[in-house]
């Protein structure tokens, strides 16, 4: 079909999970109390360790990072699925389509990055502590992150741009829950080959290569926790680790198995949950995590928590 003859759609129309209204409803409600549970969660670890100096140290600096990613990942695919949940005509326009793809692949792409990094972060406390304050320094740190925030935008900016290349003709019914990338790439009418590489291409770069460097380091990590001889050290190095570690297969486990295969045999309702997990639950989840499995961030809680309950006591008389 030639260039002249392919109409280009202005805006997309998301299915959604389910096109029945009572569903619909709850589906909302469930939603918004987890989009709320997310942005407080993570806000709150971020204002925790602003407040808390115990906290100003590179593993809990990365871990801002890591929350601000969250938020935003979350808003930018949470709040067009509640507004679609409640419309009867679910589109969306293509320019918010391309930013919605943009976003969501940039913070998705940045934090497998934080994540590797993070994981060298703790290869360097159990392995090497004594050593750590002079190789995991404040320029190091703001480096590393810079590194992740910008290796994630320019991927997600190049495959936006080549994925809205592609001429949709009138195909504009997406059968998903957002601008989500294969989605998107399944409308259009020429062959899409060249994309399809270049996302396996992207998966390898951006994913599987974090990937690698988290499972060389906590190989590392073990290998070293199982040499100490007490059994109470052996502990606390793997209590380091924990949170990281929870999170790494939470984050990296679903991206597998969405991302890494252009051609799997992931059907499209597995395709939205996957998506609909890594949007709401992990972001909901990474949290608490860090907040139950961690002493030092418990240890902030509770101190925070005495100080608001002693300031409401001496307002109160």
């Amino acid at each position: 079909m030639g260039t002249n003859n392919q109409t280009w759609v202005s805006e997309f129309i998301l299915h959604g999970l389910s096109s029945d209204w009572n569903t619909q409803v709850s589906l909302f409600v469930l939603f918004l109390v987890m989009y709320m549970v997310t942005m407080l969660g993570n806000c709150l670890i971020v204002l925790l360790i602003r407040l808390d100096n115990r906290l100003h140290t590179p593993m809990y600096f990365f871990l801002t990072n890591l929350s601000l990613v969250d938020v935003s990942y979350a808003t930018s695919i949470v709040p067009q699925l509640l507004a679609h949940f409640l419309a009867e005509h679910k589109a969306i326009p293509l320019q918010s389509c391309a930013a919605q793809l943009f976003f969501s692949l940039a913070l998705g792409g940045i934090e497998f990055v934080l994540l590797a990094v993070m994981a060298y972060d703790r290869y360097v406390a159990v392995c090497d502590p004594l050593r750590y304050s002079a190789i995991i320094h404040g320029a190091l740190c703001a480096r590393l992150a810079i590194i992740s925030w910008v290796s994630g935008s320019i991927n997600s900016l190049v495959q936006t741009a080549i994925t809205f290349q592609l001429p949709m003709c009138t195909n504009k019914f997406i059968d998903h829950i957002s601008c989500e990338l294969l989605a998107v790439v399944r409308l259009a009418c020429v062959d899409t080959s060249s994309n399809e590489v270049a996302i396996m291409v992207s998966s390898i770069v951006l994913l599987m290569t974090p990937f690698c460097l988290v499972l060389l380091s906590y190989i590392r990590i073990i290998s070293t926790i199982l040499k100490i001889q007490s059994r109470e050290g052996r502990r606390k190095a793997f209590h380091t680790c924990a949170s990281h570690l929870t999170v790494v297969a939470l984050c990296y486990g679903l991206a597998i198995f969405t991302y890494i295969k252009p051609h799997s045999s992931l059907s499209v309702l597995q395709e939205k949950l996957f998506s609909l997990f890594y949007a709401i639950l992990t972001p909901m989840l990474n949290p608490m995590i860090y907040s139950l499995r961690n002493k030092e961030v418990k240890g902030a809680w509770q101190k925070l928590l005495w100080k608001f309950s002693g300031l409401t006591s001496k307002l109160a008389t």
